[in-house]
């Protein structure tokens, strides 16, 4: 489920994640040339991304062992 992003903060190691508005957090770090995420070295960069939608892990994991262990109608 994508999510968007509603701020920023970093993590013990400095690498930076983004809050997302349903209370979950997301890396987004940069670290070419795996992940290239110039824009999140910035204060402008980050402000920029601020309504980005980002897919939740956790959003779609819920949402998959919830539907899994509903009981069908009778």
């Amino acid at each position: 489920m994508n999510q968007p992003i509603i701020g920023f903060h970093q993590d013990e190691h400095g690498d930076w994640i983004a809050d997302l508005a349903c209370g979950h957090i997301q890396h987004v770090r940069h670290h070419p040339p795996w992940i290239v995420r110039p824009w999140v070295t910035t204060p402008e960069g980050r402000h920029e991304r601020l309504g980005t939608l980002l897919p939740c892990r956790l959003c779609n994991d819920h949402t998959a062992s919830s539907q899994s262990t509903e009981s069908p109608l009778r």
